[in-house]
């Protein structure tokens, strides 16, 4: 039996009798089911171990059975969920790489290491998987900018974006920001990676050949984000604050060291499993590698850097300290192996072996302190099927009619109040701090559509973005589940990429509440029906729940990560109007639908009734129809109509263009209805005058709805509907409002 640590901690009997596993988030019958495969009562290391081990974070034992409802398969998928990463075909050898996480507990009680940590982890479930990051991506909510610790969450979390990305040399490249006042007090912090690798490069996180070393590489273990998975496993209360010992703290320039060493370390082709501490540190690197294997793992904790005295196997083992992995070689390359990452200034150190008896053994002062069946760790956790319930607001918002709202007079000023809106305005004063140039592969940069990263030595490229509308699922998640994953695909699409695959950041409040529950149900079922119709299996992600605040759960916030491959980089393309003359054409209709949208948001004061529609075969056709019009090379520009339908893309296209456009808008729809309607399966398209019928014709042999509606020039936003005037302001003007909106409200 395993011996006990130190007279501090609690007996197994203590632990049993005072039900302290209850603190760590185990529950009795959990408590039962451990007693059960150790033959005996756990002591308190073990008890720490699947405690984290089988936290929500770690073991999805809440939402594992819905997550099975997604298609992970297709003929480019070379690896699905699973490992540390997901990864995708694109040819020649080469492949993408990509993964979306969260941090939002840590980065609602400390900001700036919460979100950089989460970038820090993201990054190393990329290089972990043997490919180089290209690229940085986040998706990002908060409360209304109005309130000054909302101001101060939002201005931490991105300079610690920043201050991560631009030390390591990552370019952020793309991502997205929307305040609601559902974020209060929990706000949502996703951050995405996407890496290159060649084919045979590949890695997988296991503890491969009994008998072999296993290393411990990075900065040496502290007790910084000890139950980091269990924290992130709870609701944020009052006393959340107390639990700042539970974020992690980052240091990018030792993870740069850390990745160029572990790589160069897989590109000597001596490693046979590799795995970055993330979530539950030792503990879930060790447990999973094993598993993975079939095999047993001794850890000889004394081995184990430590930075600070006196540290208990306890610590040591769920310490989320960063920026350091675990990896597996055969004892003949081990030199080869701390040759690399002592050139490197890098901490290696062997630290255990691999056994064959299935068992994570830890040793510490020559006693075994622990002995636990990896599979129970691991593949054992109780998996739940929450009790599922339409929540009454569901059947409330369907007799709303959002058609009926008063007709608003004054489009110019309601276009104007949109573009200052926080959620549309222009996010300069966030990307600005990143540096989205480094490598200088960035084709094209945030502000658009999509971000483009272009392949060096290739004449290909990458497109990427994160998109969720959290009201649109709230007010119908199987509708708005499916609309995460259409939008995702138009923004690839209008950069002139094919859609290749998604990782998703499940975000939603407690699972132990039926509605809530229901949401994430609904919502993976609409994004799983969207993914099968539009080919773009789910190859990874993250679930993140429990995110409440004081008037309860967050919107549902189901965050759709997308790429997608640019097959020739002539086919880039931006949502900037391009010259004067050309035509502005508008693929797709347009119907009465203002349930979530930004008109009803900021203009009429509520967010209800019913999101658009969405046909996925309608949207199917567009996408199609569009990039193969933008490969024949028939268009000029391109832009997704989302917040703020048309009025909104119209203005969006001028100010990126610096130039402006007069159309008439042919609708038997109220004007204000016509142009700020969010309805799906709609974008904006310009060509040039010569080639613009033929747009046209070739949408509608594509059978997609489309018109010509106006042409570029001048230095004015100028909308008519049916003849009558509607909307008239100087690009320069709307320019200013959209820019200035959110660095106005931060001085505040």
């Amino acid at each position: 039996m395993a011996q006990q640590l130190t007279a501090k901690e609690p007996t197994a009997a203590q632990i049993a009798e005072q039900a302290i596993y209850k603190q760590m988030g185990v529950t009795d019958k959990e408590y039962e089911l451990i007693c059960g495969f150790l033959g005996r009562q756990p002591n308190y290391t073990e008890i720490g171990v699947f405690s984290v081990m089988w936290s929500e974070h770690c073991a999805y034992k809440n939402s594992k059975n819905v997550l099975r409802r997604f298609p992970t398969d297709g003929p480019r998928v070379l690896m699905g969920p699973g490992e540390g990463a997901g990864i995708v075909d694109i040819g020649d050898n080469q492949a993408v790489v990509f993964k979306i996480e969260s941090h939002n507990h840590p980065s609602a009680v400390e900001p700036y290491q919460g979100a950089a940590t989460g970038v820090g982890g993201i990054i190393r479930d990329i290089f972990s998987m043997g490919a180089r990051p290209v690229a940085l991506l986040n998706s990002l909510r908060f409360g209304k900018l109005e309130s000054e610790r909302v101001r101060y969450l939002f201005e931490h979390v991105v300079s610690g974006i920043a201050g991560y990305g631009n030390c390591i040399g990552i370019p952020t490249v793309a991502g997205e920001v929307m305040f609601d006042e559902s974020y209060e007090g929990n706000p949502l912090v996703n951050a995405m990676c996407v890496g290159l690798i060649d084919h045979d490069k590949i890695q997988r996180g296991v503890a491969e050949g009994v008998g072999n070393p296993v290393f411990y590489v990075g900065p040496a273990t502290g007790r910084d984000g000890i139950h980091g998975a269990t924290f992130a496993s709870e609701e944020l209360t009052e006393e959340s604050e107390a639990k700042r010992t539970a974020v992690q703290v980052g240091d990018p320039f030792m993870e740069k060291l850390v990745m160029e060493a572990c790589l160069e370390l897989i590109n000597s082709g001596i490693v046979l499993g590799i795995q970055d501490m993330g979530a539950a540190g030792l503990t879930c690197s060790s447990a999973e590698m094993a598993s993975k294997a079939g095999n047993g793992l001794e850890l000889y904790l004394d081995q184990v850097p430590q930075r600070e005295s006196g540290m208990t196997p306890y610590e040591m083992m769920l310490s989320e300290s960063q920026e350091r992995m675990l990896f597996v070689v055969k004892p003949e390359h081990e030199a080869q192996a701390t040759e690399i990452f002592e050139r490197w200034g890098v901490i290696c150190v062997k630290v255990g072996k691999v056994t064959d008896d299935g068992r994570l053994r830890l040793f510490h002062h020559g006693e075994e302190v622990a002995d636990m069946p990896v599979k129970a760790l691991v593949d054992e956790c109780p998996i739940y099927d929450k009790p599922s319930e339409e929540p009454v607001y569901y059947r409330d918002h369907a007799a709303v009619d959002t058609a009926a709202y008063p007709e608003v007079a004054n489009l110019t000023g309601a276009l104007e109040q949109i573009l200052a809106s926080p959620t549309v305005a222009s996010k300069e004063w966030v990307y600005n701090q990143y540096d989205y140039m480094v490598r200088t592969s960035t084709a094209v940069r945030p502000g658009s559509d999509a971000a483009v990263v272009t392949i060096r030595g290739t004449r290909k490229a990458l497109a990427m973005t994160t998109d969720c509308n959290g009201r649109y699922v709230y007010l119908d998640p199987e509708v708005g589940g499916r609309i995460a994953v259409a939008e995702a695909a138009r923004n690839i699409v209008c950069s002139g990429a094919e859609p290749l695959a998604i990782t998703d950041n499940l975000n939603f409040g407690s699972p132990e509440k039926p509605g809530v529950f229901w949401q994430i149900e609904k919502s993976v079922d609409g994004m799983a029906e969207a993914c099968r119709v539009l080919d773009t299996p789910v190859i990874g992600g993250n679930v993140s729940l429990y995110n409440e605040n004081a008037r309860g759960a967050i919107y549902p916030t189901p965050v759709v990560g997308m790429v997608g491959l640019v097959h020739d980089t002539d086919h880039i393309t931006t949502q900037a109007f391009q010259a004067a003359g050309d035509v502005i054409v508008l693929a797709g209709e347009t119907k009465a639908e203002l349930g979530g949208s930004e008109l009803q948001y900021v203009v009429h004061g509520v967010s209800e009734g019913r999101p658009p529609a969405l046909d996925l075969m309608t949207e199917k056709r567009l996408l199609g129809g569009v990039l193969s019009a933008i490969q024949q090379g028939l268009v000029a520009s391109a832009h997704d109509l989302s917040e703020g339908g048309l009025a909104v893309a119209l203005a969006e296209s001028a100010m990126s263009g610096g130039i402006g456009a007069t159309v008439d808008v042919a609708s038997e729809l109220r004007p204000d209805i016509a142009l700020f309607s969010e309805s799906q399966s709609r974008i904006l398209l310009s060509a040039r005058p010569e080639q613009a019928d033929e747009l046209i014709a070739h949408l509608q042999a594509q059978g997609v709805p489309c018109a010509a509606i106006g042409a570029v020039g001048g230095g004015e936003v100028n909308i008519r509907v049916n003849g009558n005037p509607a909307i008239e302001a100087p690009v320069q003007h709307l320019e200013k409002v959209w820019k200035d909106a959110i660095p106005c409200l931060m001085k505040k």
